[in-house]
């Protein structure tokens, strides 16, 4: 409320630079012309509601004292400068020198910013006529520099009790566009080769003039040419002439040039490459490093720690062959990413002549240990963990990883029998595995090098996981292999051949009860808790070619799963797991999971997630895997929901459909399902500082296709439209940079397994009453990271 005075800030003359909008021909984006303000209206709430960022800047101004910080500054400069130090001891002087920088920084940044509520918040954006001229003159800028050579703006304002609204209003006229292209180069060799590769190029025939596209042409004539041998050449050679002379309408002709001399156009080819995988371990060995070959490359190390052959499968850069960028930085990425080298570098050396590739590698530590405890968050429940990883380097030579990880944790989870309760879960595991930086299967050695490019791991794992719980105590043991690699567009797939999973279950007598209850109704959840043998194999791919999540760019997840359990019962008889007294399974699975995220500008993004996925079990219990069913509700999924009690169908919560005396439906049991369908949506802003806040929108269900036989939890093609279950709320982002805190607030506004009719309940929630009598509850969910 304090927010919507702003003007009481204001001196006399000064006015509020209330808004800024842009009217434009949808052809402009006019979000990239909104960065180009010089001076840019508060940040309001929400987007329309008072700045409450002015508020808390001048809360803050009010009990500023600038000269405090400047002397709490001297004390501790005065106070370090008395501290002693050997010089001699140059670890201590360096920490006593960081720690000094480091407080002096602290307090030069609230002497030059304000205090937190100044940083946190922004002064009152006043009204500057000279900024409007300024502005428009980045725009021409930004639209000549597109094509619009004629562009016009007009801006016009309005001003009501000392707020002032503008308004651009851009006519950007015709556009120019590229009707012909031609390349001039002293050298015809130069000539051919961008005329053969024109069909990547970032400027065509027909397109709009940009600026932007001639900066990325002249960017992909550089690695074109860099790829093919030019080592000398670089963009700086690269220049375009614009030419509207006695063209039509509007047309452009575009001469691309290069200007370079003879030395500058000569091409390299390598004489020989040198590998020395040891840097930095002079001082533990005497004597000069061991010489040998593999392939051509040439190897130099005081220990052979390494095979050639494995190691020579991630260089690609070779004796006789041209230069090549590309090449290079695969060589210099495969390197690291075997995880065997704190850093490796490419040299190339021109000297007497030759043309030398010098490949350098520091090793990491062959042991290694690593602990960690903190709190983790399942079923928007915290407890603490604690876990540690032992990892053993290159044991047998050919640069494989060996590990052990254990974790052990008390976790916080949703009663499965309890409505409004939950429990300490006891959670430990431990797990061997050896990675091998290449696929296990017989292949030639050119087809190791071609895969290799792929970044290819083969992983062997064994492990066991138990699970206390009041209600169940389980155990799992599992082995698996598994095969993984990825490609240079941003796709990595997964292959899995063998996943063999021994699971024991005990309940207790009130949780057995439970699920004879529910067998009951139709729900064979119970079967689930039997002792079983669950074997697959799976394949998935996930794409994630610009870095999910990032704050700059729009960007895109994408992650396809396909599951096929009990495979090689087909081949051989049940019988030789079932007189072991485990139950068999034969199933398949599929999930699909989209997200992508927008951005909008520099405090907002507009996020979406769309998740599916469907089981189908084929063995005599027709049921599908307790780990293998479908859940919905929860911090990262449907959060007006508590986890896993969404759906499925329109089943009601209750075994009855009757509301408890409380008022409340009862949701005391896991929903398992067969199909699945969740989506959402979210608005995320900056609030102020670190906090930052999020509006959403959850829609889903889970529904049986086998695991139950009760008509409302059916899928069916005339009915599920009307079984979306949807929530909505509020949330809040603590963003640590280290550590994303959050806390969602969800708000039921459609249950579909109350009775039709009764199913918009948003109008039964009371925020200071959340749990009174025929009310919704209010459900908190507590996250770690954003919720997708």
């Amino acid at each position: 409320m304090a927010s919507c005075n702003s003007t009481r800030y204001l001196k006399d003359k000064e006015r509020i630079l209330n808004s800024q909008t842009i009217r434009a021909p949808k052809e402009i984006n006019t979000t990239e012309l909104e960065n180009l303000y010089v001076k840019k209206s508060n940040q309001k709430l929400l987007g329309f509601m008072g700045s409450h960022l002015v508020w808390m800047y001048y809360t803050g101004l009010k009990k500023y004292d600038r000269q405090k910080f400047i002397t709490k500054r001297n004390k501790i400069e005065a106070r370090f400068n008395r501290k002693k130090v050997d010089s001699a001891n140059l670890k201590a002087l360096t920490n006593l020198q960081f720690k000094k920088s480091r407080k002096i920084e602290h307090q030069n940044n609230k002497i030059e910013n304000g205090n937190d509520f100044m940083r946190w918040g922004e002064p009152l954006a006043l009204f500057d006529p000279a900024a409007i001229k300024t502005t428009m003159d980045r725009f021409r800028d930004y639209l000549f520099a597109r094509g619009y050579f004629h562009s016009k703006t007009r801006v016009a304002s309005k001003e009501k009790n000392r707020k002032v609204e503008i308004t651009y209003t851009i006519d950007p006229g015709k556009a120019y566009t590229i009707d012909s292209i031609s390349t001039i180069s002293s050298s015809p060799e130069i000539f051919a080769l961008i005329s053969g590769f024109r069909s990547g190029s970032k400027i065509k025939s027909g397109d709009n003039f940009n600026q932007d596209n001639l900066v990325k042409e002249r960017e992909r004539i550089e690695l074109l040419m860099r790829d093919k041998g030019y080592y000398n050449f670089s963009r700086q050679m690269i220049s375009f002439d614009v030419d509207t002379t006695g063209r039509k309408n509007n047309g452009i002709h575009l001469r691309i040039n290069i200007e370079a001399s003879a030395d500058e156009l000569k091409k390299f080819r390598l004489d020989s490459v040198r590998m020395i995988p040891d840097v930095g371990m002079e001082k533990y060995y005497s004597g000069t490093r061991d010489k040998g070959s593999y392939k051509g490359i040439k190897f130099e190390f005081f220990d052979k720690k390494y095979l050639k052959k494995t190691l020579s499968q991630r260089i690609f850069i070779h004796p006789d062959s041209l230069f090549s960028r590309s090449e290079s930085f695969l060589t210099q990425r495969q390197l690291a990413n075997l995880d065997m080298f704190k850093f490796v570098n490419i040299n190339y050396d021109t000297t007497g002549g030759k043309f030398i590739a010098n490949i350098f590698a520091s090793p990491l530590e062959n042991y290694s240990w690593s602990n960690e405890a903190g709190v983790s968050v399942t079923q928007g429940f915290p407890g603490p963990y604690y876990s540690a990883s032992f990892k053993r380097r290159n044991t047998l030579k050919a640069l494989e990883i060996f590990e052990i990880n254990g974790r052990f944790g008390f976790e916080g989870v949703a009663s499965a029998t309890q409505q409004n309760d939950f429990y300490k879960s006891t959670e430990a595991n431990i797990n061997a595995s050896v990675s091998f930086p290449q696929f296990l299967i017989p292949l030639s050695s050119e087809q190791y090098l071609k895969y290799a490019r792929f970044n290819p791991r083969t992983k062997l794992l064994a492990g066991y996981t138990y699970t206390n719980r009041p209600e169940y105590q389980r155990s799992i043991i599992t082995a698996s292999s598994t095969l993984t690699w990825e490609t240079p567009k941003g796709f990595q797939y997964s292959l899995t051949g063998t996943n063999l999973n021994i699971i024991r279950s005990d309940t207790s007598a009130a949780f057995g009860e439970r699920l004879r209850e529910l067998e009951n109704v139709g729900n064979r959840l119970i079967n689930a808790f039997k002792p079983a043998f669950v074997s697959n194999m799976s394949f998935s791919v996930t794409w994630n070619q610009h870095n999910y999540g990032n704050a700059d760019n729009n960007s895109f997840f994408l992650r396809a799963s396909i599951e096929s359990g009990g495979t090689t019962l087909n081949i051989f008889s049940p019988s030789l797991i079932t007189k072991w007294g485990l139950e068999p399974y034969k199933y398949l699975r599929l999930n699909v999971d989209m997200r992508q995220t927008n951005i909008v500008n520099k405090h907002t993004q507009l996020a979406f997630r769309v998740n599916t996925g469907v089981g189908y079990a084929y063995s005599s219990n027709k049921v599908l895997p307790y780990e293998k069913n479908f859940f919905v509700g929860g911090s990262n999924s449907i959060r007006a929901w508590r986890p896993r009690r969404l759906g499925p169908g329109s089943l009601p919560p209750a075994l009855s459909t009757d509301p408890e005396s409380n008022g409340l439906y009862d949701y005391r049991f896991e929903k398992p399902g067969d199909l699945l369908f969740e989506a959402s949506a979210e608005l995320r802003k900056k609030l102020f500082g670190f906090v930052n806040y999020a509006l959403f929108v959850d829609v889903g269900n889970v529904w049986s296709i086998q695991s139950n036989t009760d008509p409302r939890s059916k899928f069916q093609t005339s009915q599920f439209f009307k079984e979306f279950g949807v929530g909505t709320g509020f949330g809040l982002r603590f963003d640590f940079t280290f550590l994303i805190l959050r806390l969602d607030m969800g708000l039921k506004v459609y249950d579909p397994g109350r009775p039709e009719g009764d199913r918009f309940v948003l109008d039964k929630v009371r925020f200071f009453r959340p749990f009174g009598v025929d009310k919704e509850p209010v459900i908190f969910n507590i996250g770690i990271g954003y919720p997708f």
